[in-house]
């Protein structure tokens, strides 16, 4: 099973993680079932950016991006050339890193109580 390595983030996870998944889980499914509470505002359907994050390692085990995700891509706080939205990346059989960018679009957050 691949192993995911969740580089350090202040509010998601200030010590970062690493986490297993199977292959055919997205990035961002497998980062929820670990308690990694990345942003999906809009329910992992590729309709915002909330999820995206900058793989580092493992980029090309990834799925093929589609068209949607390339243009939703384009509207991504901190877009590098190996970015990708979590909900839309499926892990494949090799070890990732992936960085979850500092910032996002989504200017109001819903806390949970």
């Amino acid at each position: 099973m691949p192993t995911i390595t969740i580089l350090p983030h202040p509010e998601y996870c200030p010590e970062g993680r690493t986490v297993q998944a199977p292959p055919g889980t997205s990035i961002c499914e497998a980062l929820l079932d670990h308690g990694v509470e990345i942003e999906h505002a809009c329910d992992q359907v590729c309709a915002c950016t909330t999820c995206h994050v900058v793989v580092r390692k493992g980029f090309a085990s990834l799925s093929e991006m589609e068209e949607g995700e390339e243009d939703m891509l384009d509207r991504a706080w901190g877009l590098e050339a190996d970015s990708r939205l979590a909900c839309q990346a499926i892990i494949g059989r090799e070890d990732l890193t992936v960085e979850i960018p500092k910032y996002s679009i989504n200017h109001a957050k819903e806390k949970k109580v």
